[in-house]
């Protein structure tokens, strides 16, 4: 299973980067997992986006699926994806329709997104929308997918890939606040992708997120043998978040960077 960081930034982008989304491949299947500000244009520098097999979204704040929006677009748009020859394309009965993989609520939410503008099945005319919860188990290829909810602001669920091509595991721990779930979720697993958002723990008192420190700490209480940090701003200085991780890890822990290429 090979994964490439398209974009690891918060809510914000990084100057010149992308917010959350992972290319996932194996044995000819590819998987985008999470889909946010930029990501659609960075999918394009390594892909062809209508050879993506599926989307999964991990929960429903922008920075995770708003560039099914430009996604969107151009399945519905572009002249090879019409009916009849356009500008040199010969025309096609079977343009590409990805999975879109949810969780639960997300029609409706997509929805009012692209309704805003008067557009409201945009996203379900582009993509073939599947809803899943933490229950179920998602077969795309070769891959297995499987999820937690993990406490964030919304519903937002972890997500464990698996392949029948090679053994090992993959976790993505998505957006969370300290907790058990992930921990439980992601034990012993041979790679784990964790956010750590934040210098501190939120002011206010409520918790959305992690700190490098509390990201080391979930990796070592689950006994991953990889650790990888992401979620973060350019803003806030790797090398630090790097030494908290790792001294809360107890071993060298990574900091995810746009381009970089995990295997598992």
């Amino acid at each position: 299973m090979r994964i490439t960081v398209l974009g690891k930034s918060p809510a914000w982008q990084d100057a010149g980067g992308a917010c959350t989304g992972y290319l996932i491949e194996e044995a000819g299947t590819t998987l985008l997992l999470d889909c946010g500000n930029g990501v659609f244009a960075k999918l394009r520098e390594r892909v062809d986006y209508v050879d993506v097999d599926a989307v999964l979204i991990t929960h429903l704040h922008a920075d995770h699926f708003i560039d099914l929006v430009p996604y969107s677009y151009a399945l519905l748009l572009t002249p090879r994806q019409q009916p009849v020859p356009v500008a040199g394309h010969p025309g096609t009965d079977d343009p590409a329709r990805p999975r879109l993989i949810a969780p639960p609520g997300s029609l409706q939410t997509f929805r009012n997104v692209v309704g805003s503008w008067g557009d409201e099945a945009l996203i379900e005319e582009a993509f073939l929308i599947e809803e899943y919860d933490r229950d179920s188990t998602v077969e795309i290829g070769p891959l297995t997918a499987t999820f937690a909810e993990v406490p964030h602001f919304v519903l937002t669920h972890a997500v464990n890939l698996t392949s029948t091509e090679v053994p090992g595991r993959f976790t993505f721990g998505a957006d969370c606040r300290p907790n058990d779930e992930l921990v439980e979720f992601a034990r012993d697993t041979d790679l784990l992708l964790i956010e750590a958002t934040l210098p501190r723990p939120e002011r206010t008192g409520i918790r959305g997120h992690l700190t490098p420190a509390e990201a080391g700490e979930h990796g070592r209480r689950a006994g991953a043998k990889r650790v990888v940090l992401t979620h973060i701003s350019d803003e806030l200085d790797a090398e630090w978040a790097r030494e908290e991780g790792s001294r809360a890890f107890g071993g060298p822990v990574e900091m995810a960077r746009a381009g970089d290429v995990y295997e598992v």
